[in-house]
Order: C-alpha cells, then structure tokens, then sequence
C-alpha cells in the first residue's frame, strides 16, 4: 500500500471513529440523554459525572483529530476507555460486547493513527504493502 492511501485510510478510519465517538457517545453526555445518565448508574457511577465525563472524551477526541496533538488525543481516550472497561469488569458486563468493547474502539483509534503518521509505524513496524511475486 503506497503511503498516500495509507494516509487516506487512516483519515478515513480517523473520522469514522471521531463520528463515531460523536453520535455514540459524546452527544447523548453532553446532550443529558436519558441513556447516557442510565448507563453510567448501571456501572455503578453517581449521573452528575454524565456531561464531565462527555467533556473529557469530546476533548480527547478534539486532541486526536488535531495532528499535532493526536498522539496525546490517543493516549488519552485510551486511558478513559480502560476505566470504562474497569467498570465493565466491576458489575460483571458481558466480556465479548461491552467489557472488550473498549479494546475493538482502540485498536480502530490507534489503526487510523498508524496509518496516517509515518512516525508511529516506525515504532510499530507491521508490514503492510503487496510483495511481489505473493
């Protein structure tokens, strides 16, 4: 896969994941959605953390979409969606819906991210391009 359309998917994956992030997630917090204050009581969280806890996660979202700052964007989401999954584990969630949930939403936000920085494939080098003759 050339560099360029390694960049272009992982824009795309970027912002399937920001969008997701978004309507998923951030909007029903911020927004004082029923179901967002009823999720976070049945992890067992007092509902006045809902729109707090809708802030970080759009801030961490608006640090990833930024190129500049997406590693940090990364780093960040991904610590909140490890304490999510703590809680997951706590009250005894599903483990292949809701508890590992949190790592198929990390391995897509850290994907778009190595695709689109050449920097951090570096660090992570996974072989990706067509060999010849294969």
């Amino acid at each position: 896969m050339s560099q360029k359309r390694m960049t272009i998917a992982g824009w795309v994956l970027t912002g399937l994941f920001a969008l997701f992030m978004l309507g998923a997630s951030i909007a029903p917090k911020l927004l004082g959605m029923k179901a967002a204050a009823a999720s976070l009581r049945d992890l067992g969280w007092p509902t006045s953390y809902v729109a707090l806890i809708g802030g970080f996660e759009l801030a961490f979202v608006l640090l990833y979409l930024v190129p500049r700052t997406s590693v940090l964007g990364a780093v960040l989401m991904t610590a909140l969606i490890g304490g999510a999954m703590a809680a997951h584990i706590r009250v005894g969630s599903p483990l292949f819906s809701h508890t590992l949930f949190g790592i198929y939403l990390s391995l897509f936000m850290w994907g778009g991210l190595w695709l689109r920085m050449p920097g951090l494939r570096a660090l992570f080098p996974i072989d990706v391009t067509k060999k010849e003759g294969a």
